[in-house]
């Protein structure tokens, strides 16, 4: 089995995830598949590693044990990974996707100056909207994708990185904590119908009864910066404020200068997830790992 690192990273896996179906979205195969894994590990060293519960599923004495050794057995081999590529030596162009929201105000310039420090090599940002991404990486385009919505694709593994919260932007001071009905006190800027921010806002506003096309709408546009750039433009009335509805990531700057100002909504917040994506072809290619754990280490 030793030989095989592959069933102990997926019993690695299952044990970090507390979770099969966890475990089966991380590695990109079936559940069925690590369940099989598992009962091959278990068959092996005759005795039991995982036992199920209602919460999750919890590691035998044995199991924890195994952990300790697989833990181990991983970390020489990563090692050994970065010393077979300092031996290859392989001058690369890495191809990093992002979607206009994190690749304009998440991921800063120095981060991809350290992650090319840490491949030893260059690094090229290739910023669009999630689905363009998706197809990229199933084009071979891209390597590793930045996405804030999973645009589900079999072909692909998706890694929970960043939660961002969307709140209510205005270009004047407006209460901090905001009742539906004073949401038609404003001129708005939405985004345009296909975007992810979009099905964001309009899951909360068909609980709260409204709509984006029953406000008085300025315009639609299709991506953060443009609506970024329209409400500073835009003429500043406190008796009719502009308002959007945007990421904090994206205003972190803005609201501190004072240039605009952010609300929540009452009883409810907008919430997403961002994605690391890559394509299951990669999921051993030592590079996308290391780019990969770099960036869910916390680095970018």
């Amino acid at each position: 089995m030793l030989k095989d690192f592959v069933k102990l990273e997926t019993f690695l896996t299952v044990a970090r995830e507390r979770s099969f179906s966890k475990a089966s979205a991380k590695l990109g195969i079936s559940q069925p598949a690590v369940t099989q894994q598992i009962k091959f590990i278990e068959k092996y060293l005759a005795c039991k590693v995982i036992e199920r519960k209602k919460n999750g599923i919890k590691l035998t004495n044995e199991g924890e044990e195994l952990y300790k050794v697989a833990t181990r057995l991983e970390k020489e081999i990563h090692s050994s990974e970065q010393d077979i590529l300092k031996i290859i030596n392989k001058e690369i162009t890495f191809r990093l996707g992002a979607s206009y929201t994190i690749g304009t105000y998440v991921i800063p310039g120095q981060c991809l100056n350290t992650v090319a420090d840490a491949i030893n090599n260059s690094v090229k940002l290739d910023i669009d909207v999630s689905d363009g991404i998706v197809e990229k990486l199933k084009d071979r385009k891209l390597d590793v994708g930045l996405i804030e919505s999973p645009v589900m694709d079999n072909e692909l593994i998706y890694r929970e990185w960043l939660e961002d919260e969307l709140v209510v932007v205005s270009n004047v001071p407006i209460p901090k904590i905001l009742k539906t009905e004073e949401l038609y006190d404003f001129d708005w800027i939405c985004r345009n119908e296909g975007s992810h921010t979009r099905r964001v806002v309009t899951e909360v506003f068909d609980e709260l009864g409204v709509s984006c096309k029953s406000f008085n709408v300025l315009s639609e546009v299709s991506n953060t910066t443009t609506v970024l750039q329209t409400l500073k433009k835009s003429e500043r009335k406190q008796e009719r404020p502009v308002v959007s509805i945007l990421s904090k990531h994206a205003i972190m700057d803005e609201v501190a200068n004072g240039e605009l100002f952010e609300a929540k909504l009452r009883g409810f917040t907008m919430t997403r997830k961002f994605f690391i994506v890559y394509s299951k072809e990669n999921k051993h290619n030592a590079y996308v790992d290391k780019v990969v754990n770099y960036i869910l280490a916390g680095h970018c």
